[in-house]
């Protein structure tokens, strides 16, 4: 029976509007979702149990609040939850990747899935990171997966179109749309997992070497420009080409 794990992480509501205090980011009035990119992951972990039989473990690094993250995870049918204790507050991609991949070893995982990037971040190192500290292979963008017993069969981007991979157990995979929508939880789940334990996981300390100085909002856009009449269309397709790069 394959150990399979799952890396989901919470960030702040992609609608959500980040305000600036003091220089740093404040994150105390918005809402906490599940990364996008990790649903699909979750998505494709339960298909490779339901394929080839094993045992889903949703895992992510952070505070409690954290928890509800997990237990989304839970109600979609995981069988078990846990987390990296860490305080609230900035930790770099090394004590990360360092801390998820002790957590995925003491776990026994055979083969770890994740999102493409986080949608707070958009970095995509942690899976690729992840992998080099098991000294795992790692397929990145992956868009279509074949189950094997101990073997994936794997679709992701190329120059030339669409790779067919094949990857021998271990490996971590981060995955693309393309799958399959996420499937979404019945109230049956959600109420069993309201009652789901988190596994809390030990890791001892990783200490990174960068640490953020300051926070900024992003430059406010340009007013849009608007025009009237047929005399301004060599003006509108200069800029559509030229400022916009959208023909």
């Amino acid at each position: 029976m394959v150990e399979i794990v799952v890396l989901v992480k919470q960030v702040p509501d992609t609608n959500a509007k980040i305000e600036i205090k003091d220089g740093r980011a404040d994150l105390s009035m918005i809402k906490w979702i599940t990364s996008p990119y990790d649903e699909y992951a979750l998505e494709v972990a339960l298909q490779h149990k339901e394929a080839v039989g094993g045992s889903v473990t949703a895992l992510t690094l952070g505070p409690a609040r954290c928890d509800k993250t997990l237990k989304d995870a839970k109600a979609l049918g995981v069988d078990k939850i846990a987390r990296v204790d860490v305080s609230e507050g900035y930790i770099d991609s090394f004590s990360v990747q360092s801390m998820l991949a002790e957590a995925c070893r003491s776990m026994g995982a055979e083969v770890v899935y994740c999102g493409k990037a986080a949608a707070d971040t958009n970095a995509g190192s942690t899976g690729p990171g992840v992998a080099q500290k098991l000294g795992w292979a790692s397929i990145a963008n992956v868009t279509k997966i074949v189950f094997g017993d101990n073997s994936l069969e794997l679709m992701q981007p190329a120059p030339e179109g669409q790779a067919k991979v094949g990857v021998d157990l271990p490996a971590l995979i981060t995955c693309d749309k393309g799958m399959g929508e996420p499937r979404r939880a019945n109230v049956k789940g959600i109420m069993m997992a309201k009652r789901a334990v988190v596994d809390l996981i030990d890791v001892g300390s990783f200490e990174g070497n960068t640490s953020v100085l300051e926070h900024t909002s992003p430059p406010q856009k340009p007013p849009g420009k608007s025009y009237e009449g047929s005399e301004h269309v060599p003006e509108v397709v200069k800029l559509l080409r030229d400022e916009a790069n959208v023909i």
